[in-house]
């Protein structure tokens, strides 16, 4: 009975974490939101380690368990507010390497306790752990971009078993029919956004060629899988979205609005059209405007809401929304293929 409550405030919380983590970087800059993003890493480590390393009978489990659990709306807000206030906007960070932060960290320190010079404000130790925390966030980004590629392939394969289940246990032309529905509109979808990137102005024309040869490429692929009878209409019309979002995830502007540049240099290097349709948008401000007799408090959530919005392009919310998901998704069906295996 209370499981649409437990998966409503779930999503919320969730939300509330993908929301949080690109508006440490954008708001307070490169080193706030590695300290933010690395706290937030280890709290979770912590937390995990606790639930692998104890027995699911052991009671001193469940409550230190329940209690991480429940601490965890009050943890996350405090990280955010002690890494926006402690780090703040680091001009002048984004000049050099943290390697050579460090080292001039360790030669012109003016701090003359042996303490602050290694663990305050610009030590050594907070120099080291943001530095190999910013080189573990780049360099394992390939290895995210491949690990949801192949979470993304087993959703969708996940996808065409339950729709052939469905589509065999009965009633198969009523399914049919609402299946070809949903992948048409899928298809409309990615087609819409396809034309949207086309759009952009920055787009050139080896741009405009990689991206004629990707889609060629994903289409002749969702035709051979159809027509084969090895792929249902759902699997390629999702494949094909995937091949859209990738693309349209590349082109989209990712650059936070930290203010650094003029309004002439921002709005030659934006696209022309939003990074959202305008339905989107317009439908959003509505329900805000019903939301406004609501009571003060939630107001004003939502106003910091939409404020954390404006400072945020979609397309990183999206990423993050959509890598979440497929990961999570994966989790489950990883378990599930190997029950079938054995």
């Amino acid at each position: 009975m209370w499981w649409p409550f437990s998966i409503f405030f779930s999503s919320i919380f969730l939300f509330a974490i993908v929301l949080s983590i690109p508006v440490a970087f954008d708001v307070g800059g490169r080193d706030s939101g590695l300290a933010y993003s690395l706290s937030l890493s280890i709290f979770y480590i912590f937390y995990s380690a606790i639930r692998l390393a104890t027995p699911e009978t052991s009671r001193v489990r469940w409550s230190i368990v329940t209690l991480l659990r429940l601490a965890q709306w009050f943890v996350i807000p405090s990280l955010l507010i002690w890494a926006l206030g402690k780090f703040g906007v680091d001009a002048d960070a984004g000049s050099s390497s943290w390697v050579e932060r460090t080292l001039g960290g360790v030669f012109q320190s003016k701090n003359t306790s042996w303490t602050e010079w290694m663990f305050g404000k610009e030590g050594l130790l907070e120099t080291l752990m943001l530095g190999s925390w910013d080189n573990v966030l780049r360099y394992s980004g390939p290895v995210f971009q491949l690990l949801e590629g192949f979470c993304t392939l087993l959703v969708i394969q996940a996808a065409g078993q339950i729709t052939r289940w469905l589509v065999n246990r009965g009633r198969s032309d009523t399914w049919v029919i609402v299946l070809l529905a949903f992948s048409g509109s899928i298809i409309a979808s990615a087609v819409y956004f396809l034309w949207r990137v086309a759009q952009f102005p920055q787009i050139s024309n080896v741009d405009a060629t990689l991206i004629g040869v990707t889609m060629t490429t994903a289409v002749f692929l969702c035709a051979y899988g159809i027509g084969s009878g090895r792929g249902s209409p759902v699997e390629s019309s999702l494949l094909f979205a995937y091949v859209v979002l990738c693309v349209y995830q590349i082109f989209t502007d990712y650059l936070p609005s930290d203010g650094t540049y003029s309004t002439e240099d921002q709005a030659s290097s934006q696209p022309e059209i939003p990074p959202l349709p305008p339905i989107i948008m317009a439908s959003y401000s509505t329900l805000l405007h019903i939301l406004s007799t609501l009571p003060g408090a939630l107001h004003s959530s939502l106003a910091l809401l939409y404020a954390a919005f404006q400072t945020i392009t979609p397309s990183v919310i999206i990423s993050l929304a959509y890598r979440l998901f497929v990961f999570y998704c994966a989790t489950r069906i990883i378990p599930s293929k190997q029950r079938q295996c054995f």
